[in-house]
């Protein structure tokens, strides 16, 4: 991490622990231990663009899960709007519950235009090691493909 707070490629990615959807504690450490993972923040629960977002990691998550990866969103909506909208949009994957803001400073997560929380992709290596980074606030489902390219060039396949 920079001195201006931004988790950058080759940084460790900071440890951290909330609650998912379910209301259980997940620690990225723990994640970590099964294998990369994908780390999305987003703004917001059930709004059109964070729904189009998830959707993409949605539709996309069996290729995640080929190339070895976890998938995990965290926005500050509590567990309880993160339930109904894990169900709502049929969400495979984890999201967090990042009430106070917390773990988005911890990564450097800036706001757009100084009111809307950040949208950034990290890609974690198993070693705990930020491989890639997407931050785009208007290319909501462009997120899952850069996030997928990466893998592929962290795992490329043997010809």
């Amino acid at each position: 991490m920079r001195r201006d707070g931004k988790v950058r490629v080759g940084d460790p990615a900071p440890d951290f622990t909330l609650r998912d959807q379910a209301g259980k504690p997940v620690q990225l450490r723990n994640l970590l231990g099964q294998g990369t993972v994908v780390l999305y923040f987003y703004p917001k629960d059930e709004t059109p663009g964070c729904t189009l977002e998830a959707r993409a990691f949605r539709d996309s998550y069996d290729r995640f899960t080929a190339a070895g990866a976890e998938v995990v969103g965290i926005s500050s909506d509590s567990v309880a709007s993160h339930r109904r909208f894990a169900t709502r949009q049929r969400l495979p994957f984890l999201l967090l519950s990042d009430r106070d803001g917390t773990v988005r400073q911890l990564y450097g997560v800036e706001k757009t235009l100084g009111i809307l929380p950040g949208r950034v992709t990290y890609v974690i290596d198993q070693a705990g090691v930020v491989r890639h980074i997407y931050s785009s606030q208007l290319r909501a489902t462009r997120h899952s493909g850069e996030a997928l390219e990466a893998l592929q060039s962290l795992n490329p396949v043997p010809t």
